[in-house]
């Protein structure tokens, strides 16, 4: 695909050359800055000054002044020009020998080494490895002789400094460092003249086609190959790049980066060293010379010579852009990055992406434009603009200048598509997202978040609630009416939140769960509203919706206080006490805060156990007096009323006392009874009233807990007192109290019992309770035997480790002698030195005296 990237324009017109001389040729051209040799078939060097200009439309054009033309009066062509502009001096070949001439005159040097004889060609190395400023290095073809000189030209003469042979004559060369690219006469081949080893390229035959060696770079040539093919060659023998395919009749070669510049016998044809493709031809007859001098390409048919001007770079990649050949741009752009500072390059790059993406965007290829954009460093408010009415009002963006795009907006885009508007769409909501979790939207996170949520409400996006639940920058001027106008009245009150506009959020959901407004996002935004308000820190708040809440369903409402934990701060408006008033319009609600007080948070305050004991009550008797009793209600009402009277223990018994006289409640009557500790009373009721045995064992069992065995013991015997009292029904009250003593006989004392019991009653009918009875006494007994075998046995440990560290028998005899005094022994008393020695005991006593400093004996107890 062909781009412009050279404009061909005139540098020396043939008038100005050679007037009217018709048979006057141009045989080579050297160009070193402005100015520009040019020699000819007459032997003729012409000296012309090149003036660039600049026309008011921008085009480049040259001016050629003739300075000097010098006849070499050798009557042969000119073959070759190199300019050494160090030395000022200009290096011609002309009929076999190489002629040094000065830059400025044209003279010839005159002294007699300035000459080289039987030359066929030469070239200058331009990576010299001598580093002499004032010095050219040279290699020199030598006809007939099969060998390459290098020499080192001066100013005033020329040195050989080395000869190489070749294995056959060369035709052509180019020379980099120490490394020689020669054309032989059928194959190309790299000789490093310093070390004298070679590497064979390919073939080719000169008889056919004129060779062509270019030097590139550093160490790197351009080869004309068979085939049509310009072969890229390293120093080393090796294609670093893939060939560009010429044409077979390729007379001449250049480079100007990224380009390869080929001539053939019609046409200039330019070739991407990156892609390798043709990007341009351009149409040249009589073409014989193409060569580039420091980055100038210049052309030259046999009468003019010519400039081929690159075209700016940016240019040629806006040419390709919009042509949408994205890759092409991309790649000639990362190509030039070597030949662009860089600063200007990064600058460059990224707007070039940028287009890049916008250019892919628009052909609906999101992944290709999201990592240009990503690596472009895209504004992300330059793709946000381009759909109406996602940037806040309030934004101060403008798009680039000049536009990174062709789109007025997403409707030019899609031209009324709607599926494409929906593709789009979707993909700034993920490029949204992905800009918002790196550094994407730095700068610009308002609008970032903005856009992000109005793209959410439109799309009835499950990301919606997220985005607000979560640290976000959402404007609220320009969200709110968005919000509103797609019914995300939920969405609305989490900005107002956000925005800490509690009230106005609290205002808008109670219209929705009031019906007033529409909005399916929660169907349980009535808890969710609760929920809110157990959390606001705003008490004004809190007790201004919270009567909405208990009068919609008090269950439910009272979580507003139930699940609310009070800061110190906020203990005397929101205590307990404050609390239980404000609900004293909701009984419901009032009895779920007071349990939450007293059955969850265990609150030991008298008033609240009290007062909830007082509604279980109201409730047991009002579920009495209704007729008929709703049975099943009525058992679980005083459920939890024996539950709390049991378990509570600060509630005023005598309160509740007097409530249940004239009540049926007797068990009730019982439990307060036995938390005034009047247990004959209770028994009584459960007993005699009641008849209700099984509950009578139960209370035992319940106002005993956590006593002593006594306190024990003493209520149970109560209870087989009531059971064997004077005023007792004889067989009913008999087998409770036998099932009692052989139900509990451990909690009785037997000789007790047995004192208590008619005589009457057989053996046979207690001996469950005597075997229980008997049995408890043996294990007792046993016990208690075990125990005092322990005991016994610790103390026999005991007594065997004091002796064990005490240590053993110390023998003391008369026949023995006092380690001190050397004495024997005639008493048994001693002392024990460490390590079991025994001296006399007032040896040891003056050996104390003496030592003041020393320690007395570890165990100076006496043993015999």
């Amino acid at each position: 695909m062909s781009v412009k990237a050279f404009e061909l324009v005139p540098a020396v017109e043939r008038e100005l050359l050679m007037g009217d001389k018709a048979r006057i040729n141009i045989e080579c051209i050297e160009c070193c800055g402005k100015h520009l040799y040019v020699g000819t078939n007459d032997c003729f060097i012409h000296h012309f000054l090149l003036e660039e200009h600049t026309t008011p439309k921008g085009k480049l054009v040259f001016s050629a002044q003739k300075v000097l033309h010098k006849y070499l009066g050798l009557k042969k062509p000119v073959n070759e020009l190199k300019a050494a502009s160090a030395l000022e001096r200009l290096m011609v070949l002309c009929d076999n020998t190489v002629i040094v001439v000065d830059m400025v005159n044209l003279e010839a040097v005159s002294s007699g080494g300035a000459k080289i004889k039987g030359v066929v060609a030469f070239c200058v190395n331009e990576n010299p490895v001598n580093g002499d400023p004032f010095c050219v290095e040279m290699g020199v073809i030598c006809a007939k002789r099969r060998t390459v000189q290098i020499y080192m030209v001066y100013e005033d003469r020329v040195q050989m400094v080395k000869e190489v042979s070749t294995p056959e004559q060369p035709c052509a060369v180019c020379l980099d460092g120490y490394f020689l690219c020669l054309a032989l006469s059928s194959q190309y081949m790299i000789l490093n003249y310093s070390t004298g080893a070679s590497q064979d390229l390919f073939p080719y035959d000169s008889e056919e086609k004129k060779p062509i060696v270019k030097r590139i770079g550093r160490e790197e040539f351009l080869l004309a190959a068979p085939g049509g093919l310009g072969m890229f060659a390293t120093a080393a023998g090796v294609s670093q790049r893939a060939p560009v395919n010429w044409s077979e009749s390729v007379i001449g070669a250049a480079v100007s980066f990224p380009y390869v510049v080929a001539l053939d016998e019609g046409f200039v044809t330019v070739h991407s060293m990156l892609d390798q493709q043709l990007k341009q031809t351009l149409s040249f007859r009589d073409g014989h010379i193409l060569q580039d001098f420091e980055g100038k390409v210049m052309l030259a048919s046999t009468k003019a010579v010519y400039v081929l001007v690159p075209r700016p770079l940016e240019r040629q990649i806006q040419d390709l852009l919009a042509g949408h050949r994205v890759e092409e741009a991309l790649t000639l752009a990362e190509g030039a990055q070597r030949n662009i500072p860089k600063d200007k390059f990064q600058i460059m790059h990224r707007r070039i992406l940028q287009q890049a993406g916008f250019i892919q965007f628009g052909q609906l290829q999101f992944l290709e434009a999201k990592e240009h954009f990503r690596k472009g460093q895209l504004d992300v408010r330059e793709l946000i603009s381009l759909y109406p009415l996602l940037l806040p009002s309030s934004s101060s963006f403008t798009r680039c200048h000049p536009p990174l795009h062709e789109f007025a907006d997403l409707n030019h885009l899609a031209q009324g598509d709607q599926e494409k508007v929906q593709r789009c769409k979707l993909f700034l909501i993920s490029y949204l997202r992905e800009a918002r979790s790196t550094e994407g939207a730095n700068g610009c996170r308002e609008d970032v978040d903005t856009a992000l949520l109005k793209l959410y409400a439109e799309a009835n996006h499950e990301s919606l609630l997220d985005l607000l639940a979560s640290d976000n920058a959402c404007l609220l001027a320009d969200s709110a009416p968005w919000l509103e106008k797609h019914h995300k009245y939920f969405a609305l009150g989490l900005l107002y939140h956000y925005n800490g506009q509690d009230d106005a959020a609290l205002q808008l959901w109670v219209r929705v769960v009031d019906g007033d407004l529409q909005d399916s996002t929660r169907s349980d935004l009535y808890e969710y509203v609760v929920d809110f308000l157990s959390f606001c820190s705003s008490l004004d708040l809190v007790w201004k919706y919270a009567e909405w809440a208990l009068q919609k369903e008090q269950k439910v409402g009272v979580q507003i206080f139930t699940r609310r934990a009070v800061s110190d701060e906020q203990e005397a408006q929101m205590s307990p006490d404050a609390v239980i008033k404000r609900l004293h319009k909701y009984h419901q609600a009032t009895v779920l805060y007071l349990e939450h007080l007293v059955l969850g948070r265990r609150v030991q305050k008298e008033a609240f156990h009290t007062h909830l004991a007082v509604l279980y009550l109201e409730k047991v008797l009002s579920l009495l007096s209704q007729s008929p009793a709703p049975a099943q209600q009525v058992t679980e009402a005083r459920e939890k009323l024996q539950n709390l009277l049991k378990e509570s223990s600060l509630y005023r018994v005598q309160l509740l006392l007097d409530k249940l006289q004239d009540t049926d409640l007797l068990l009730e009557c019982a439990t307060l009874h036995g938390k005034l500790e009047e247990h004959d009373k209770a028994l009584h009721i459960l007993v005699h009233r009641l008849k209700d045995f099984p509950a009578a064992e139960d209370y035992c069992a319940w106002a005993s807990a956590s006593r002593d065995q006594g306190y024990r013991q003493r209520l149970f015997h109560l209870l087989l007192g009531v059971y064997l009292g004077p005023d007792a029904p004889g067989n009913e009250h008999t087998v409770a109290a036998v099932d009692l003593l052989n139900r509990h006989a451990v909690m009785f004392d037997p000789a007790h019992v047995l004192r208590l019991l008619p005589e009457g009653w057989s053996l046979q009918l207690l001996r469950p309770f005597l075997c229980g009875a008997l049995r408890g006494a043996t294990h007792a007994r046993h016990t208690s035997q075990v125990a005092l075998g322990l005991a016994r046995s610790e103390n026999l440990l005991l007594k065997h480790d004091r002796l064990k560290y005490r240590g053993g028998p110390v023998l003391v005899s008369e026949k023995k002698g006092c380690q001190l005094c050397h004495n024997t022994f005639t008493e048994p008393d001693c002392v024990c030195l460490p390590g079991g020695v025994p001296v006399h005991t007032h040896c040891a006593a003056q050996r104390v005296r003496d030592s003041p400093r020393k320690r007395q004996s570890t165990n100076p107890s006496n043993h015999t």
